[in-house]
């Protein structure tokens, strides 16, 4: 059964995970060959999957390593699992990219419960933060995760707060030097960017719709069950599940004010659901129950994706 096959963090699960991510992945690409007729394309959508496996070791990393979750491997077939549901979230480059570079920043963030070298996490996260901004504008709300990160561990030293701001200032002096490099129109590249739409009226079929309402129902079953838990774990650990719940909330308002919307924008969601919805597995004592909910998801995903195929 599928829960208990992926109840233990053993490598042969990662390369199931991994290899189920790679026939999924090649499999939406076959809606389209044009993509091989070049050396270019097969460059790109090559390093497009390592971006993407890349991905899903940073989940399992940041879960393992934080203590978000048992010895299982739960998180990252989560995760691919969301990827499958939003199969052209599969192909949208920025969108992976930017996902990568939050992740990275997360991965500082979530750390910071140590206090070990807290201003060196606090920058790094700004940076990662303020690069993936410059591949979907948005993802620049996450900067507040990085104060409400201060507040929680080290708010007390003024210059804590100061270090965002450097972070900024870095990476604007990076992305001018490109824009003008490659482009001449600063402020116009910066305007689009920075637009914001509220049509939810993008679906390019009935089954785009349906992913979307199924992965909803999942969402708010997750969140509000982990809300609810939240004052039963250890105490050391209740500001890392804290900035989980805040992550998803900022993923789905990144996903609300983005202009030219569609379904692959709710990747930023991934990672913090994937965590809750591993936290809400391992509270489901019944075996059978376990085993119920994750083959639903994996059989609702599956047939979603064929579906929008």
């Amino acid at each position: 059964m599928i829960a208990s096959l992926f109840n233990k963090s053993r490598p042969i699960n990662y390369v199931l995970i991994s290899l189920l991510l790679i026939g999924f992945y090649f499999l939406y690409l076959t809606k389209d060959f044009s993509w091989t007729e070049q050396y270019y394309t097969v460059a790109q959508k090559t390093g497009l999957l390592f971006v993407l496996i890349a991905s899903l070791f940073l989940v399992r990393f940041i879960t393992k390593r934080n203590g978000l979750s048992k010895d299982n491997s739960y998180a990252p077939f989560l995760f691919v699992i969301f990827l499958i549901l939003f199969p052209t979230t599969l192909v949208n480059t920025n969108i992976i990219l930017a996902n990568l570079f939050l992740l990275l920043a997360l991965r500082r963030l979530i750390s910071m419960q140590s206090l070990i070298t807290p201003k060196e996490k606090i920058f790094d996260a700004s940076f990662w933060i303020l690069v993936a901004s410059l591949f979907h504008f948005w993802c620049i709300l996450f900067l507040v995760l990085v104060f409400i990160s201060i507040i929680f561990h080290v708010s007390r030293d003024y210059r804590n707060w100061i270090i965002p701001f450097i972070a900024f200032f870095a990476v604007l002096v990076l992305f001018v030097m490109a824009v003008l490099l490659f482009d001449h129109d600063l402020l116009a590249y910066v305007a689009d960017k920075m637009q914001i739409s509220f049509d939810f009226t993008y679906f390019e079929n009935v089954f785009q719709n349906i992913a979307l309402a199924f992965f909803s129902s999942v969402a708010v079953l997750f969140f509000s069950t982990q809300v609810l838990v939240l004052q039963n774990r250890p105490l050391n650990m209740q500001s890392s599940y804290k900035k989980i719940l805040f992550t998803f909330l900022f993923g789905v308002a990144v996903y609300v004010l983005s202009s030219s919307k569609n379904n692959s924008f709710l990747i930023f969601t991934f990672f913090p659901l994937s965590v809750l919805g591993t936290n809400f597995l391992e509270g489901l004592d019944n075996k059978w129950v376990k085993e119920s909910v994750l083959g639903g998801l994996v059989l609702a995903a599956f047939i979603i994706f064929f579906a929008q195929l």
